[in-house]
């Protein structure tokens, strides 16, 4: 069995990509962020067609939330208990379409089943900005709802856009983003990512792809793909029990070639 993550960066000005990649990838299920879509104009049949069953979560032209599989799509749920809301500029407080999760794996697999996330992390945007403080705590009220009944048989996925760069390593040059006091690699926002580590969740790319360079987005300005002026911001994280079936696990660097790309590439880990 084969799962993915990507942002797609708007599903529907980039469902001709991802109906590509599904096909020639094999990908089983795929979790996908930054859908950009409401229910009603979600491409449903582009998939069912394909033989994957959907679970969405949008309401607006922002955010929203995927999972395709083909392998079982049960027990869907859209958010998270204690995910925060968040509104501004007089808006009243809600929760956004930032994170969904099923349990996959339950048909046409030797795979024992398992939870699986698909997670778009706020962007803090600025350090001292509001979404900052409202990142801060997405990450850490995810974090209390996964560990709070997490034990050696529990089998779960995480997987997503989590705009946080936990390493040196996860970002072309520490240097500009230190001097320029970016986000993505702030102590708060590392803390709060690294808190899963330390909880018992394993990243599955990073021990099979150790070292720099093993980037997950680019942006569109500066040129930054041809630089290789990247980060590694997209993961999977599983608990142990899952994290110990994984047989493979890689970047699909070339999804951010050719005609209108997304800024973010899939992630993609192997079972069995």
């Amino acid at each position: 069995m084969k799962f993915a993550t990507w942002n797609v960066n708007s599903l529907r000005a980039r469902a001709d990509r991802v109906e590509d990649w599904l096909e020639n990838s094999d990908v089983d299920v795929l979790t996908i962020q930054e859908t950009k879509a409401r229910d009603e104009n979600f491409p449903w049949s582009m998939f069912e067609m394909a033989g994957y069953q959907v679970a969405h979560f949008g309401y607006s032209q922002w955010n929203g939330v995927a999972i395709v599989s083909r392998v079982g799509l049960e027990d869907v749920q859209r958010g998270f208990e204690g995910q925060p809301t968040f509104g501004k500029n007089g808006v009243d407080p809600q929760i956004e379409a930032r994170a969904i999760s099923a349990v996959v794996g339950t048909k046409n697999t030797d795979v024992e089943p398992f939870r699986l996330y698909s997670l778009y992390v706020p962007n803090g945007r600025a350090l001292d900005d509001e979404h900052m403080h409202y990142k801060i705590e997405f990450l850490e009220q995810l974090h209390n709802h996964i560990t709070s009944d997490l034990d050696d048989s529990t089998r779960v996925a995480l997987t997503g856009d989590w705009n946080v760069a936990p390493y040196d390593e996860d970002v072309w040059d520490m240097e500009v983003f230190l001097n320029d006091g970016l986000t993505h690699v702030s102590e708060p926002e590392r803390t709060a990512f690294r808190a899963f580590e330390h909880s018992g969740l394993y990243d599955v790319v990073r021990p099979r792809h150790p070292g720099p360079e093993v980037y997950t987005y680019w942006d569109y300005q500066r040129l930054s793909f041809p630089k290789n002026n990247g980060m590694r911001i997209d993961f999977i994280l599983a608990s142990k029990n899952l994290a110990d079936d994984v047989t493979d696990a890689w970047i699909e660097r070339d999804e951010r070639k050719g005609k209108g790309p997304s800024d973010h590439v899939p992630v993609v880990a192997q079972l069995g």
